[in-house]
């Protein structure tokens, strides 16, 4: 296939037409990285994904992903963009996917990124989460990125460290879902809020901030108000993420 797409490139170089040209070339090279790839893949540990750039979707999966998400790689390449719709938290893909970008465009040649994310794989119906290593597989001969390989490994859900990280990791998808309702606080409100949280009561926190009962009481409606919450569990959840205790 590959002998055949170079004498492909050949004839329409001759013939002139460099665009239908370049974009064999492109084809060729790409099939000629995914092969390398996929010829010792399965014997890795963890999941291997090669993302095309070009069409935005999955160019090859490692039988351990595929049978992991029960598909087949053309449907895989077939769900285009949505792949990630499909097996992936969107939480976790707005805060990683920037950072993946911007490292497909650095210059650096051994650039890579490390996340975490949560796969839904036919094994739970839960997200499960990963962590995950990306880095450029193949630029184009202008060095713009034309494959990205992953490196997908599971993280044991009975170590206690998954128990730790899954808890941080929560309180950061936390921070970053409720940062604009927080910087609605006063800072008079978040002096509230920590001692709420702490479990004082309204004439506590009056004494202490010097403030009447009443003023308190008017601050926690506006905290309950402008946060959307209902219980004293939430206002803890607030606390606690935005580092007030």
């Amino acid at each position: 296939m590959i002998s055949e797409n170079t004498s492909a490139i050949t004839a329409l170089a001759s013939s002139g037409s460099e665009t239908n040209a370049r974009t064999l070339l492109q084809q060729n090279r790409m099939a000629y990285a995914v092969a390398e790839v996929a010829a010792t893949a399965d014997l890795h540990p963890g999941v291997t994904i090669i993302h095309n750039i070009l069409t935005d979707s999955v160019e090859y999966m490692s039988r351990q992903g595929m049978v992991l998400l029960q598909t087949t790689l053309p449907a895989l390449r077939a769900m285009g963009p949505e792949y990630h719709k499909v097996f992936f938290n969107p939480t976790d893909v707005s805060d990683y996917l920037p950072k993946i970008l911007e490292m497909a465009g650095s210059s650096d040649p051994w650039a890579m990124v490390s996340f975490f994310q949560q796969v839904r794989t036919t094994q739970s119906p839960e997200y499960s989460w990963y962590f995950s290593l990306s880095r450029v597989l193949l630029r184009d001969t202008d060095g713009s990125p034309l494959l990205l390989i992953t490196t997908a490994c599971p993280i044991d859900p009975l170590h206690h460290v998954t128990h730790k990280v899954s808890r941080l990791l929560e309180e950061n998808n936390f921070l970053r879902q409720h940062s604009a309702s927080f910087s609605t606080l006063t800072a008079r409100e978040r002096e509230v809020l920590r001692r709420l949280a702490l479990g004082l009561s309204a004439p506590e926190i009056a004494a202490e901030l010097f403030l009447s009962a009443a003023t308190v009481e008017t601050h926690r409606r506006n905290l309950r108000r402008k946060l959307g919450i209902r219980t004293s569990y939430e206002l803890t959840e607030y606390a606690r993420a935005f580092d007030l205790i």
